[in-house]
């Protein structure tokens, strides 16, 4: 898939104002700092469509970006941040289990989470939920840069294990620095809408 036009995105915080018509999305999820938003602007070419800081928890509505005019990437807010206050994180809750569990344009989840460390019990009861649900998802494991080649092996195989996935589940390692996967995860998404 080549990347052609990204719209800014359309920012939405209740699902009355979820674009109208038949478009396809994918969605990306992921604790706030794996680094969700780095991946996007990789992913897209573009430097700062999504938004970045040293700060997590940039992201706070349900954000579609437009893509070549045919599909709507969807990023939403980070989940597990501390320093957002617990209503916040519920109103962030609410937004993600919302559009999940109703959203028909929705083809694809990509759950990133970080392969350096363990996973969060976030990611699990995402995972959970998306089997709960029927959703299918592919494993986006970041920050691969900084693991070895030889030592992934291990981390994907705890990544697997943690995660009690199956052995159909994807799991693709990426690096927003050296863009690695990047041609594979834009093939996954034009096979999956």
């Amino acid at each position: 898939m080549i990347i052609k036009s990204v719209d800014k995105p359309i920012t939405i915080v209740d699902e009355t104002h979820y674009p109208q018509g038949p478009l396809p999305e994918v969605l990306f999820v992921g604790r706030s700092n794996v680094g969700k938003s780095s991946l996007i602007n990789s992913l897209l070419g573009r430097k700062n469509i999504a938004y970045t800081s040293q700060n997590p928890g940039k992201t706070q509505t349900l954000n579609f970006y437009l893509i070549n005019e045919t599909f709507y990437l969807v990023d939403v807010p980070g989940y597990g941040y501390a320093r957002v206050s617990k209503t916040m994180r519920e109103q962030f809750a609410q937004m993600i289990e919302q559009y999940l569990s109703s959203r028909q344009n929705l083809k694809h989840v990509f759950v990133l989470v970080d392969l350096r460390h363990s996973v969060s019990e976030d990611d699990m009861m995402m995972t959970q939920y998306l089997d709960y649900l029927g959703i299918p998802y592919t494993i986006i494991a970041t920050k691969a840069d900084k693991i070895s080649t030889n030592k992934r092996p291990r981390h994907m195989k705890v990544l697997q294990t943690e995660l009690s996935l199956d052995t159909t589940t994807e799991i693709i390692p990426y690096s927003a620095i050296t863009h690695e996967n990047k041609e594979l995860i834009l093939a996954r998404i034009e096979s999956y809408l």
